[in-house]
Formats: C-alpha cells, structure tokens, sequence
C-alpha cells in the first residue's frame, strides 16, 4: 500500500507524536511506501489570530496540499493521526472529494471534549460527552480561554452537524474497550470504530538486578498528576523520583522537595534509565486514552504504579503487573510509593509479569497485522461508497 500518514505536531512532544514516528517506521519496515504530511503547532507563533481560527474550522491550505499529494503520491489510504489545529477536518472532506479512504486513530478526547482529556479543575469532566460541548466556553476548559475554548467548541459543533466525523470517516482506530465505549456514547458509529492499541519495539532482554527507586517519564503538564506527585514525594523523607520531559510545569518540579528534574532524554535514552528502574510512577489525573510510557516500561520488565481510570485502567493489574491509586489522592499514592520503596522484590516480580505481557500484546509485530487489517476495511468501505454511493456506505456504518 501507499500511506498518507497526517499528523498536527504538538509544542512539546508527546506519546502522540512518538506513535506516529513508530507507525511510520514499522509500515516502512514491511515495504509499504509512507509519505508524511505534517504541521508544526510552533507555526502559530507567525499567524494572524483571525486566520488560526478560521483555519481551525477549516483549512484551505489543508485543502490544497492534499490535492497536491493526491496528484503526485496518490496514497491507496490516508491515516490521520492529530488535525488540531492547523490541519482541521478540512482533510476529511479533501480526502473524500478525491476518493481516498481515510482511518483516524483517536489519540486522545478531543471529538468529545474541547479540552481533549475529559478534565476540569482537576477532576474527571464528561459534560460535553455526547451534547453540544457550549459548557466549555461557560468553564474556558481549553487553556482557561474564553477566546480558545470558543473555537475548539465551535469547531466540534460545526463539524458535528455537517456530519463530517459520522460519514467521512471509513475506520476509527481507538486504543482500548473504554475509550471505544466512550466514543460510541459520543455519538460515532459502533460498526467503524477498531480496536488496536499502541506498541513499542524493545530488542533489549531486561535484566532484573541492580534495580532502584521510581521514575516518572512523560509532559509535564498539570494533567499528569505532577502536583499530587510531589505532595505525596514530600510526604516520605529521604525518597525520590527522577523526572523525565518538558513542559509548563517545568518549574514546579524543578522546586518541589524529593523531585529530582532530569531534562529532556532520548528515547534510547529513557529505555535505559527504564531498565534501572524499580518502578514507573504515572498519577495522572486526566483520563489518558492509552499511556504510551507504562507500555515502554513493560518492555522494559518495569513495574507501574498508576491511577487505575481511562486507558491506564486496562493496560495494569493491579498487584501483578503493577499497582492503582485513586486519582488525586495524595495519602494513598504517598502509601503506595512507600510499599514499593519497601518491597523491591515484589515490584521486580510484577515488572517480569509486565514484560510477559508486553510480549503477549505490544510488539511491532502484532500490531502490524491488526493495523494493516483496518487499513483494508477502510478501503473495502471506500470501494463500496464508489460503486453503490454514499447512502448505502452510511446505512452499512449504522447510521
């Protein structure tokens, strides 16, 4: 096949953008010819606010360069990753004008909420789930903005009745059964939507010795949890957790008491410092749609303590592959980072049932067959559009 892969870069780096590089690389390995169409969100900086949001809602540029690809590429699919913002679901309609089948991995909430991760004042938010998300513009949910909560919310809303995410899509690709079942509750049809979570390439066997203390990897961004972390670390004296990433919160870890800021590491890198860990610690209190970072450390025979709602819900289990806390609870994550701090051999024995189970479901190998099965559902599903039209391609996706 030939692949358009689409993808909207963030600021900071994130799990998103480390997927689409990985998916990237594994279709290449398998001899499939993968262009890439990208935008930088740094490239705000030089638009004029007035065009940002009209682009936002819909891109001509977006428009235009598909054409161009189409013309000299012509992909057999197109896999969208992240369209927010300078990308838009412009794309959708580009790639259906052209006849083009297209598969969204849904990353994180963002066709559900205008925040993306389903979160207010800390706590776990589903208002918009479902119905016109107004409520947050009411709540600035999105950088506590008025102005920018006004056009992620208009951009959902007008896209949602011009019925761009029901019909222009030809597959879904979601990470788990929970962010499944919460799409589906938001109103995308059941019959498009694929499970088929995220995978990481470790060629390295681990070794269990010479393991010690905690670890947090990822953005540091109020989403992860990172204040619940520190009040728990400065809870326990004499212990600490290396902080891997950049990110806002840069400066809190930087001063909180036990946090020890380590910058920002390569891949390679972080596999190593995995490999040396006890245990991962992941508190988030946002709903993370998957949690790239607890997989990385099963591969790496590294145990995970995390907040047991969302995707991380279903990657562990608790007490074999790693250990829950309650969102938030600083007393309870503070407990469980104390227990494993005290029982190193429990932890190395749960890190070696995570890298089981990382061999049973996260390889590059078991992917590739399950991504390359949606990616001829999507066509299939296009061709049928092509020969029998557009109403009977709707009624076959459940409308």
């Amino acid at each position: 096949m030939k692949i358009l892969v689409v993808h909207n870069r963030y600021y900071y780096r994130g799990g998103e953008d480390t997927v689409v590089d990985a998916e990237v690389m594994l279709l290449r390995e398998y001899g499939h010819e993968v262009e890439i169409y990208h935008r930088e969100n740094a490239e705000l900086s030089h638009i004029p606010k007035a065009s940002a949001t009209f682009d936002t809602i819909w891109s001509q540029k977006t428009v235009d360069d598909i054409y161009r690809i189409q013309a000299r590429f012509g992909p057999d699919v197109i896999h969208a990753h992240n369209t927010f913002p300078l990308i838009s679901p412009s794309l959708y309609g580009a790639a259906r004008k052209l006849r083009v089948p297209v598969v969204q991995t849904l990353h994180n909430f963002r066709l559900l909420c205008p925040q993306a991760m389903l979160l207010r004042e800390g706590r776990v938010c589903e208002d918009c789930v479902g119905r016109l998300p107004w409520r947050a513009v009411v709540h600035r949910c999105y950088r506590n903005s008025y102005s920018q909560s006004t056009v992620s919310t208009l951009m959902l809303a007008a896209h949602r009745m011009l019925g761009t995410w029901r019909n222009m899509v030809n597959r879904y690709i979601v990470l788990n059964q929970t962010c499944r079942d919460k799409f589906q509750r938001g109103g995308l049809p059941l019959a498009r939507l694929r499970i088929k979570p995220n995978f990481v390439e470790s060629k390295r066997i681990p070794a269990w010795n010479q393991r010690h203390g905690g670890i947090f990897i990822g953005r540091l961004a109020p989403e992860k949890g990172l204040a619940v972390l520190a009040q728990a670390i400065a809870a326990l004296p004499g212990h600490s957790i290396d902080v891997y990433g950049k990110g806002p919160l840069q400066t809190l870890v930087e001063q909180s008491p036990g946090l020890r800021y380590c910058g920002f590491h390569t891949p390679s890198e972080l596999a190593n410092r995995l490999q040396k860990a006890t245990y991962l610690v992941m508190p988030s209190t946002g709903v993370e749609s998957f949690g790239l970072v607890a997989i990385e450390a099963f591969a790496s025979g590294t145990a995970v303590i995390a907040t047991n709602h969302g995707g991380l819900a279903e990657l562990i289990v608790h007490g074999k592959t790693g250990l829950f806390v309650r969102p938030g609870d600083v007393r309870a994550l503070a407990q469980t980072i104390a227990w494993a701090e005290a029982n190193p051999a429990a932890m190395i024995k749960m890190g070696q049932a995570a890298r089981a189970e990382y061999l049973s479901r996260y390889t590059p190998e078991h992917n590739y067959e399950i991504l390359t099965g949606i990616y001829r559902e999507a066509v299939a599903d296009m061709h049928t559009f092509k020969t029998n039209g557009v109403n009977y391609a709707e009624n076959r996706a459940g409308r």
